[in-house]
């Protein structure tokens, strides 16, 4: 019994020492690895603090792109003055945009927009002078030139203290968003851009100067923009002459556009903007179907937008919009604008309503020109030309559905009755107005559109 006690005492003896031993092992081992832990803590740290200047100077310095996708078919048909049609069933297109921006700082934006508008299987803006023109097989795959469409590409600056007030004021310049302006941007389904759509919907070069009066005045969105633009330039081309780039004189002045939009009121839900521009050194073609400068022209609009009716009510999310537009020539002594001599005034009124239903929006417009009535709206969205621009009666009623995120889809009709021709010619004999009787006494009656029709189906992909 006392071996056997011995051997135990010996054995919790041994047991003891191996367990401190084996304590003081494991404590220095977790310490060493809470020193190296405390090592990679340390440069992981090191490493997120990197990481994030490099996050920091990316999203700084990389320009930021969207992409808007549209598809769409038109069936466009005209009757013309002398009882004839002209149609096509099915002319299928693909407009890109391709977004960018890029901001260093709070006050400094740079803004692009580069575009691909086409018709399906087609290549109509390169004709190759021997009827290749309609073929778009190789265009991708041969060898052409330089070309690239910039839609947009300018500079803006957002300041905070005009003239020692508190007056926010920007500063633009470059090829400025001068297309889908104000109210034309609703049946468009997008944000409306600077200009007044009911005068002016063109791509432009130019300048533009916003002073926010809001704050020193008190009325809510009160704001006054200076805009100057210009149209054509009469410089010569590299390797043209000996002299390169000075002023051709024998070709069409330089058309420039100088005015203004001041904005007296917009709290969001009543909006009411208006414009006043003069246009100087306008082109027109005369009888010889040359193109020469002819003279000048003042505009201006003033446009209403009611964004919601009745609160709690099926016509809270309702738009009104009502519009007039006038327009004033003022032609050189020795040539005639819109086929006149004098000076001719010109009007056109405009009317819509966009009502949320089943989902989407539903658009109805109308809108009269008189007959000298003449807008800057060639570039406004419609296969049978500007509706906006017609000396007659248009009315139009679109739905817009919005499918998912990403995807929408519109609906249009478009119908455009003429009393007068010219309304899409260009400043000059072109732009003559003449009845449809007066059309077909001339015998131009198979020239002349009376009636014109546009119905249109997109699939939109924006993201």
């Amino acid at each position: 019994m006392k071996k056997i006690v011995t051997a135990s005492l010996i054995a919790t003896l041994a047991l003891s020492q191996a367990n401190a031993v084996s304590h003081s092992e494991l404590a220095s081992k977790i310490d060493s690895l809470e020193s190296e832990l405390a090592k990679v803590k340390k440069k992981l740290s090191a490493q997120n603090v990197k990481i994030n200047k490099v996050k920091a100077h990316d999203a700084a310095d990389n320009i930021k792109w969207n992409v808007d996708l549209r598809t769409s078919i038109d069936t466009i048909n005209y009757d013309m003055a002398d009882g004839s049609e002209r149609s096509n069933d099915a002319l299928m297109t693909t407009r890109l945009w391709l977004n960018m921006a890029y901001a260093p700082d709070s006050q400094n934006i740079f803004k692009g927009q580069l575009s691909y508008n086409k018709a399906f299987g087609a290549d109509l803006g390169n004709s190759r002078g021997w009827g290749m023109d309609t073929f778009d097989w190789i265009t991708n795959e041969a060898l052409t030139g330089n070309s690239l469409k910039v839609r947009q590409a300018y500079w803006l600056y957002l300041g905070e203290n005009a003239f020692g007030a508190d007056i926010p004021w920007t500063l633009s310049v470059g090829r400025r968003p001068s297309t889908t302006g104000f109210l034309s941007s609703l049946r468009e389904d997008d944000k409306a851009q600077s200009p007044l759509g009911h005068n002016i919907d063109v791509e432009f070069d130019g300048a533009s100067s916003l002073f926010n009066l809001s704050n020193v005045t008190g009325i809510s969105g009160m704001s006054f923009k200076i805009c100057t633009g210009q149209g054509s330039t009469n410089a010569r081309p590299m390797f043209s002459a000996d002299t390169r780039y000075d002023e051709d004189t024998a070709v069409l002045d330089d058309v420039k556009l100088v005015g203004f939009i001041f904005v007296p009121y917009d709290d969001g839900q009543y909006q009411l903007k208006t414009n006043v521009f003069r246009a100087f050194d306008l082109p027109g073609m005369n009888a010889a179907g040359a193109m020469t400068t002819r003279g000048n022209m003042d505009g201006a609009a003033v446009s209403l937008l009611v964004d919601g009716l009745v609160e709690d009510t099926m016509f809270e999310e309702t738009k009104l919009f009502a519009s007039f537009a006038w327009s004033k020539t003022d032609p050189d002594s020795t040539q005639s604008m819109l086929g006149s001599t004098d000076s001719e005034t010109g009007t056109s009124y405009w009317v819509g309503v966009q009502q949320p239903l089943l989902g989407g929006n539903f658009g109805l417009e109308y809108n009269h020109g008189d007959k000298y009535w003449r807008s800057f709206t060639y570039a406004e969205d419609t296969m049978i030309g500007s509706k906006l621009a017609a000396r007659g009666d248009a009315i139009e009623a679109y739905y817009t559905y919005q499918l998912n995120e990403a995807l929408s889809t519109q609906i249009r009709y478009t119908q455009i009755d003429y009393d007068y021709t010219g309304s899409n010619g260009f400043f000059g004999d072109q732009g003559t107005p003449m009845t449809m009787a007066q059309a077909k006494a001339a015998g131009m009656g198979a020239m002349v559109v009376e009636k014109a029709q546009d119905i249109r189906f997109y699939i939109r992909y924006r993201f």
